[in-house]
C-alpha cells in the first residue's frame, strides 16, 4: 500500500506540471483541439489528488465503523473522477462548437506542437507505470489514473496530427480543430462512462466474474474427496483486499478440529494463488445430508443413504447460490 501512494504521489504533482504545461501551449497557440488537452489534464489534476487521499484512507486498518476496511473509498475517488472526465468532454465539446461557428486564426502552432508532443509522451510513459503498478497491487485508483493518462496520450496523437495539418496548411482549413476537438471529447466522454460504470459495480459489489471464475477454477483443481458441496461462494473485491466466503459441506460426522483443517486448507489454496492481495476467507461449514450422498466420493462412508451418482462440477453458475446442491442431481 506505501508503493501505491508513492505511485499515485507522483501521479498527482506530474498532473500539475503537464496541465501548466498545455495551458501555457493554448494561450500560445489559441487552439480548441490543445484545449481538449488542457481541460483532460484538470481532470487528471483533481483525479491525481483525489487519487492520493482515497488511496491514503483505504489504507487505513479496519475499525469498529468498517470492519471490512475502508477499501471502498478507492471507487467513490473513481466513480468522482469518471465523473469529473465526463464534463470535461461535454466543455470541450462546447467550445468546440463555439470555435466552429467563429473561428479565429491560430498562432505558433510549432512551440504549442512541440509542448504537446512533450506532455503526450510524458502521459504514455506515467500511464503505463501507475497502470501496472495498480494491476501488480490490485489498485483500482492507479489502474485508473493509469488508463486515463494513455487515453489521454492516445488522443494527444490525433491532436499532433490534426495541429500538423493546420501548421502544414497555414491555419487554412480552422474547421479542422474543431472537428478533432469534437471526435475526442465523445472518446473522453466514453472513457467517463466506462470509469463510472466499473466505480458502481464495485459500491454495488457485483459479482466480478473473472474474478469468480479464477477463485472456482483455484478449488475445482485442488478438489478434495470430501469437499462434499460448495456453495453461497462470495467473492467482493475491497480495493485492495479480496474479501471470499463461502459455504462448504462436509461429512456430518467430522470433528471440529478435522473441520477447522479443511478451512484452513481452504484459505491456503486461495492466498497462495492470488499472493499479491491482501485476502480475508470466511467458510462456514455445512454437515452433509441424506440426499447428499449421491455426490459423495467416500466410498468407504458406513453412514451413506445412497450409492455415488456423480460429482458435480463447480462453476461460478452453481456455487453462487444460496442452496446446498444434491437434490437435483439425477
Amino acid at each position: 500500500m506505501k508503493e501505491s501512494i508513492r505511485v499515485q504521489r507522483f501521479v498527482a504533482i506530474l498532473s500539475v506540471v503537464l496541465f501548466l504545461s498545455k495551458i501555457g501551449a493554448f494561450f500560445l497557440t489559441h487552439s480548441v483541439t490543445v484545449l481538449t488537452d488542457a481541460m483532460e489534464s484538470i481532470v487528471n489534476v483533481a483525479a491525481g489528488f483525489l487519487g492520493l487521499f482515497s488511496i491514503s484512507l483505504a489504507a487505513k486498518p479496519r475499525d469498529t465503523n468498517h470492519p471490512y476496511g475502508h477499501g471502498k473509498a478507492e471507487f467513490l475517488s473513481s466513480a468522482v473522477e469518471g465523473t469529473l472526465i465526463t464534463i470535461a468532454g461535454i466543455v470541450i465539446i462546447y467550445e468546440a462548437v463555439e470555435h466552429l461557428i467563429a473561428p479565429h486564426e491560430l498562432q505558433q502552432l510549432n512551440v504549442g506542437l512541440m509542448i504537446i508532443v512533450v506532455s503526450g509522451a510524458v502521459n504514455y510513459l506515467a500511464g503505463k507505470y501507475a497502470r501496472n503498478r495498480g494491476e501488480r497491487h490490485n489498485s483500482m485508483v492507479l489502474v485508473s489514473a493509469g488508463n486515463h493518462l494513455m487515453t489521454d496520450a492516445y488522443s494527444t496523437v490525433a491532436i499532433v496530427v490534426g495541429l500538423v495539418a493546420l501548421l502544414l496548411t497555414h491555419n487554412k482549413f480552422l474547421w479542422l480543430d474543431s472537428v478533432v476537438a469534437m471526435i475526442f471529447s465523445v472518446i473522453i466522454i466514453r472513457t467517463g462512462y466506462k470509469v463510472i460504470r466499473r466505480s458502481i459495480s464495485g459500491i454495488m459489489d457485483e459479482m466480478d466474474v473473472n474474478l469468480m471464475k479464477k477463485v472456482v477454477a483455484v478449488l475445482e483443481e485442488h478438489r478434495q474427496r470430501h469437499w462434499i458441496d460448495l456453495h453461497n461462494l462470495r467473492v467482493i473485491d475491497y480495493g485492495s483486499i479480496l474479501h471470499v466466503d463461502a459455504h462448504m459441506t462436509l461429512p456430518w460426522y467430522y470433528q471440529v478440529v478435522q473441520a477447522d483443517e479443511e478451512i484452513h486448507k481452504v484459505e491456503g489454496l486461495i492466498k497462495d494463488h492470488f499472493s499479491t492481495q491482501e485476502i480475508e476467507v470466511f467458510i462456514h461449514i455445512d454437515g452433509c445430508l441424506p440426499f447428499q450422498c449421491k455426490l459423495c466420493q467416500i466410498m468407504e462412508c458406513t453412514e451413506r443413504k445412497e450409492a455415488f451418482k456423480g460429482l458435480l462440477k463447480w462453476d461460478e453458475q452453481n456455487v453462487w447460490m444460496d442452496a446446498r446442491h444434491g437434490k437435483t442431481v439425477a
